[in-house]
């Protein structure tokens, strides 16, 4: 793997004041930690089209994407990864951990109470307020 920068594009996908998060696969990178759905872009599509791809390929959800909330870059060990965060609104399905650990609805003030991986930690204290 070259050290080349990651794009991941994730979702806030909000429902009755709640927030959808996915807890990642053990034994894959970050696994056990909890994290906004949504995956790494392709180079063809751009990145509110990824964010309705991995949306359906993970969680068998249909989601409309909003404005961009949050963009940030952070570097781990062997892989810096760019992210951007979007609203997104769920318009069909009910989320299934198809390509994840577990699903959860939670509301943004207890946000804090789950491990997110350190590109996330911004993101989480801004929703936390």
């Amino acid at each position: 793997m070259g050290t080349g920068v990651i794009e991941v594009s994730a979702g806030l996908v909000m429902r009755d004041g709640l927030l959808l998060i996915t807890r990642r696969k053990s034994g894959s990178h970050l696994g056990g930690l909890w994290e906004f759905p949504g995956g790494k872009r392709e180079p063809s599509e751009s990145w509110e089209q990824c964010l309705v791809r991995e949306l359906a390929e993970e969680l068998a959800i249909t989601v409309a994407v909003g404005p961009m909330r949050h963009e940030t870059v952070h570097a781990y060990p062997g892989k810096t990864v760019h992210l951007r965060f979007f609203e997104a609104e769920l318009l069909s399905g009910e989320p299934q951990a198809i390509d994840c650990a577990e699903v959860a609805w939670v509301h943004p003030g207890d946000l804090r109470r789950y491990e997110f991986p350190e590109a996330d930690l911004g993101l989480v204290a801004l929703l936390a307020g």
